[in-house]
């Protein structure tokens, strides 16, 4: 079965505004995929956290990301799913001024899609300090 997706948007759209998401999206038929966050760590890690599970993340906020948006991808690749398929993503950043620039070059190169986005500075994320990036992210797939 195929879904339909309907990018929303309201009546002050005006592409000039080069923005990264859209307001709203819309999914019809489809059967979706909520996904826990991710961080540069492993997906599969001890609780209570065990800090050297994260010894191998580098401190780069552009390589976490990477290493983020990989994970994100397993998930959803084990739920039938790609970042394509992404409806909403939601960024904890820890230190937006010094991270989001590199981050921000790395979900675009990853997520051709304009999924509704949300950003939010944190001051540390739970699994270790030094990660700079959580993302979880809702996926809209076929059934």
């Amino acid at each position: 079965m195929a879904f339909e997706v309907e990018l929303i948007h309201i009546e002050a759209n005006d592409p000039r505004w080069n923005m990264p998401y859209t307001p709203a999206i819309k999914v019809r038929d489809a059967a979706t995929v909520y996904v826990a966050g991710v961080t540069a760590g492993p997906v599969y890690h001890s609780h209570p956290h065990v800090l050297a599970e994260f010894e191998d993340v580098p401190p780069d906020p552009g390589q976490q990301a990477e290493m983020a948006f990989d994970n994100l991808e397993h998930v959803l690749a084990a739920a039938g799913a790609t970042l394509d398929d992404v409806v909403q993503l939601f960024r904890f950043i820890v230190d937006i001024d010094r991270n989001q620039d590199a981050i921000n070059a790395v979900q675009a190169r990853r997520m051709s899609t304009r999924a509704t986005s949300t950003t939010v500075e944190v001051t540390r994320l739970a699994s270790a300090s030094g990660l700079w990036l959580e993302l979880t992210a809702v996926a809209a797939v076929a059934e």
